[in-house]
């Protein structure tokens, strides 16, 4: 079993299955994570800021190499429907990808 802990959602711990998509991981858990592509790694609106634990989650796809040479995703940035789970993580919402119906804590 993995696990990933969203430190701004008051800690909260979803876990799952390791190989699956931080993004599959989510939702499984009936967490509501920003998406707009379908989980293609064709935008950013699933992006997720990793505070601890990066070497538990798979190596950047090309996708996401994309976006960091366009310093669309930043060092610390992975897309949850590209980066892999391994074992655990803590990540943090982006400001900008905060759902308006969700309660997220500092």
């Amino acid at each position: 079993m993995v696990k990933i802990v969203i430190e701004n959602m008051a800690q909260k711990e979803v876990h799952g299955k390791a190989g699956s998509s931080a993004l599959r991981l989510l939702h499984e858990n009936m967490v509501d994570w920003m998406h707009a592509c379908g989980g293609k790694g064709r935008c950013t609106t699933c992006k997720m800021i990793v505070v601890a634990g990066a070497e538990a989650l798979s190596p950047l796809t090309d996708a996401e190499q994309r976006y960091r040479a366009k310093n669309e995703l930043g060092k610390a940035e992975r897309l949850a429907c590209q980066a892999k789970i391994s074992g655990t993580c803590h990540v943090r919402v982006p400001e900008e990808y905060k759902l308006p119906h969700l309660i997220y804590t500092e």
